[in-house]
């Protein structure tokens, strides 16, 4: 057999070990694998120092380099996360009772894993981590693929949690990585229908259509992050302010950071002047409607199809709107149904805005940093769904299962 094969189906082979193992053994390796991350973390960031400069040398864009970049305060983190992981419930065997038929059959469904999880990456090296533990915790094993330039940070950090797992007599391959970044492993690896069930891609728009495209396994897919705030009428400035800033400028290469601002008009003339002035301190480029253009001193108006960029960088979006109705048209327009927000003090307005607008996550009133499978009580996300099959928005350990149905009778036959 080939590499790829043979990883996939000792992955297979490797998940069935996991259907009998009981949840507070599952707790204790997490455990154990959150205090090697932090026992390692100088093997950890030496390697990350080579994958660094290598993608210095390929020219990166900073958005990437901070996705790569692991400091002591980010494996610390990861380790957070897969003891918080190890807090959560098990859903694994969870029952959802269905009812009893009339002629006596009782129907159930129980919560069962996927089997096997493949995720492709780019430049995230916390996937590692966060993958292997959610995989591990709902009984799935997983094949991480990430790209060339983290592969150095996430085999040192697959081979920590592989070395937890050997030491409770588990097989290493329920947490495999592929050693090479080669594309035509990457190609032969979506093609492994017989023993991976489901494949999760997490990096650029190219690589999501990529892996759409050439897999023959269903594909979990999130495009991009084009999240929007919109400042009601209602709303109160100065939180509509500190929404604005926090989520545009905390973190700007991630998913969930702000890409557009949507005004409306009520309240134009006495939010975007404060607006002007509080991107100029963060060094933030503005993208304009010509209705707000003249707020500003300098920036690049906009026509109406150049909205819904997404843009991982110090860069906005902003637009005066009429109303509710079209801050919603243009969110369905440009929008990438990843997170958008609302700052509203009318909890009618804000009720419209969650029930009509199509996004994974909508909030009132709250950041969009908190998009995140962490800070919405998941312990860690194996990536954000922006299609809705099977799951959609931060995908925790109960997005890694199905359901089976049980069927108990005593003797009923089907006339």
């Amino acid at each position: 057999m080939s590499l790829i094969k043979d990883l996939s189906s000792a992955a297979a082979e490797a998940a069935q070990s996991l259907a009998v193992l009981e949840t507070s053994m599952k707790n204790t390796i997490l455990l154990d694998m959150a205090k090697a991350l932090r026992a390692h973390s100088y093997e950890i960031q030496s390697a990350n120092v080579i994958d660094m400069a290598n993608a210095q040398m390929l020219q990166l864009t900073d958005a990437m380099l901070d996705r790569l970049k692991m400091t002591p305060e980010r494996i610390d983190a990861m380790a957070e996360g897969i003891e918080a992981i190890a807090a959560l419930p098990d859903p694994i065997g969870e029952l959802r009772d269905i009812g009893q038929r009339p002629n006596g059959l009782n129907i159930s469904k129980m919560r069962v894993p996927l089997g096997v999880v493949c995720m492709i990456y780019e430049a995230r090296p916390n996937v590692t981590a966060d993958a292997g533990a959610l995989c591990f915790k709902s009984g799935n094993a997983c094949i991480l693929r990430g790209g060339k330039e983290a592969l150095q940070t996430s085999t040192v950090i697959a081979n920590i949690l592989q070395t937890v797992l050997k030491h409770y007599g588990l097989s290493p391959a329920l947490i495999t990585v592929v050693p090479s970044p080669d594309r035509a492993l990457m190609m032969e690896l979506m093609q492994q229908r017989d023993y991976i069930d489901v494949i999760i891609p997490r990096g650029g728009e190219g690589l999501i259509n990529f892996v759409t495209d050439h897999s023959k396994i269903p594909v979990i897919q999130h495009f991009k992050g084009v999240c929007h705030l919109y400042v009601d009428k209602d709303a109160n400035l100065d939180t509509a302010m500190s929404l604005l800033i926090n989520g545009k400028t905390q973190r700007t290469g991630v998913c969930n950071a702000l890409e557009g601002l949507l005004v409306h008009q009520d309240v134009a003339a006495a939010f975007l002047p404060k607006v002007a002035t509080a991107l100029a301190k963060h060094q933030v480029k503005v993208n304009a409607c010509s209705q707000t253009a003249s707020y500003f001193d300098q920036c690049n108006v906009l026509e109406n199809e150049d909205f819904g960029q997404e843009y991982l960088d110090l860069e906005i979006a902003i637009r005066q709107v009429d109303d509710l109705t079209q801050a919603v048209t243009h969110i369905r327009r440009f929008g990438s149904h990843h997170t958008e927000v609302i700052c509203t003090t009318n909890d009618l307005t804000a009720a419209r805005f969650q029930r009509t607008v199509d996004a994974s996550v909508v909030m009132v009133n709250a950041s969009s940093r908190f998009s995140d499978g962490g800070e919405l009580g998941l312990g860690a996300e194996i990536g954000i769904a922006t299609t809705k099959l099977h799951a959609y928005g931060p995908m925790g350990l109960e997005s890694l299962t199905t359901e089976k149905f049980l069927v108990n009778g005593d003797g009923q036959i089907r006339a």
